[in-house]
């Protein structure tokens, strides 16, 4: 792209072209042989230990003999596309398009069955990450009504265990959740609308099921 016989100068040819003088002389090196040997390394470590951040793949490799420090680990990861696969925060964080039902629980006397359920997720450690049990509880029995263990946090898992509750026991009078994510998706809201789908609550029609939404978990 760029000639060095033409009567421009380089830095006007790169200033034209659009990119910067210094990538005009810069040349790709190739992966070092030591530091192919250590991506080879950390990537057998991440495939046994996926959660293993820069210090733990330090250490490791440090015991393994190599002497490495956290900022090339941290530069040969962001080479290999590899990133620590942990429970992060915010997992439950609302997204701001979904709409906000209030909590009508607050002072309410619950004392029958079918007057109230609970919905929530509980997170399992497991050896390498976590799983994810979503069940449906009737709040006066206690009884577990509907449950699902998934890997992933998603809205239709909640829905799947919400329509068989449903299937099962008929619908509540109320059902109360908080504003994770995998219950204020529209997959979840929308759908529960609908009296004739039977798969969820509305408090907009008679006989529908009414929503109630904890600020922070289901209390």
């Amino acid at each position: 792209m760029m000639d060095s016989s033409h009567v421009l100068s380089i830095s006007r040819q790169a200033q034209l072209v659009g990119i910067s003088r210094g990538s005009v002389y810069y040349v790709p090196t190739p992966v070092s042989a030591a530091d192919l040997v250590l991506m080879r390394h950390m990537d057998a470590l991440h495939l046994e230990h996926p959660f293993m951040g820069t210090r733990m793949l330090r250490d490791q490799l440090n015991r393994q003999g190599f002497t490495v420090g956290r900022t090339h680990v941290r530069s040969l990861m962001a080479r290999m596309g590899m990133e620590a696969l942990y429970r992060k925060p915010g997992t439950s964080t609302k997204h701001p398009g979904h709409e906000i039902y209030p909590y009508l629980l607050r002072g309410l006397t619950i004392n029958r069955a079918n007057q109230v359920w609970a919905l929530d997720t509980t997170y399992i450690p497991m050896a390498k990450g976590f799983v994810y049990l979503t069940a449906v509880v009737d709040w006066a029995s206690r009884k577990v009504l509907a449950a699902k263990v998934a890997i992933t946090l998603e809205t239709c898992h909640a829905v799947d265990v919400l329509q068989e509750a449903f299937t099962r026991y008929g619908k509540p009078e109320m059902v109360n959740t908080h504003q994770g994510s995998q219950f204020s998706g529209l997959r979840l809201c929308t759908p529960s609308k609908n009296r004739d789908a039977n798969s969820a609550w509305t408090d907009a029609e008679p006989g529908g099921t009414m929503c109630s939404w904890s600020v922070c978990g289901n209390r």
